[in-house]
């Protein structure tokens, strides 16, 4: 019975959670400048072309989008999720501290590694752009 109730208060913040994501969701990424670049217009054809510059906006918008709205948010849910398990967990209850003290770390560390990655790819396009 003690699970059912956990589950329930965890599919009521789970739902929660979504409704107040949707709308920032469904735009998807339209507060900054949109996805993907417009493209660069061609004088003499007035075509529209594609080019290194582009190229290279498209890979910045893309890895800031998952970095910014997909990392963070997963993160943060991550670190209210390890810190109801703590907090509901008792005081007897040392396997699922110790499961809320690993979501804590793994998060962590996955967040680090996304910042790197993010480091990592925004100095390889400021020295190839």
């Amino acid at each position: 019975m003690q699970k059912i109730k956990k589950l329930a208060v965890v599919a009521s913040i789970a739902v929660f959670v979504m409704f107040l994501l949707l709308p920032a969701i469904s735009f998807a990424y339209s507060i900054g400048e949109p996805l993907v670049p417009p493209c660069g217009q061609d004088i003499a054809t007035g075509k529209c072309v594609w080019g290194w510059k582009e190229l290279l906006t498209l890979v910045n918008n893309l890895v800031t989008f998952a970095l910014v709205y997909m990392a963070t948010p997963i993160a943060a849910i991550m670190f209210a999720y390890a810190g109801f398990i703590m907090i509901t967990a008792g005081e007897e209850s040392s396997s699922a501290k110790t499961k809320a003290k690993s979501i804590f770390l793994n998060t962590v560390i996955g967040f680090i590694l996304a910042l790197a990655a993010w480091l990592i790819v925004r100095l390889l396009l400021s020295i190839l752009g």
